[in-house]
């Protein structure tokens, strides 16, 4: 029964932090587009930041539960 729980939680992570990433990338394409930006530097910067907020998230996950 402990595999299964294992499973589960690292799965969520995994899902979590594409969720976030996704949504950081899609915000930052949307200002681009609205903006007519001709170098992508929204969707740079929210990727970075959602890049950071996912591990942030998956961190502060594993010290909780593990």
């Amino acid at each position: 029964m402990d595999n299964h729980k294992n499973f589960l939680f690292f799965s969520n992570l995994a899902i979590q932090m594409g969720v976030i990433i996704f949504g950081g990338v899609y915000i930052g394409n949307y200002l681009d587009k609205s903006s007519d930006n001709t170098t992508p530097w929204w969707t740079l910067l929210f990727s970075l930041v959602s890049i950071a907020i996912a591990f942030y998230q998956v961190f502060k996950s594993l010290k909780k539960n593990v």
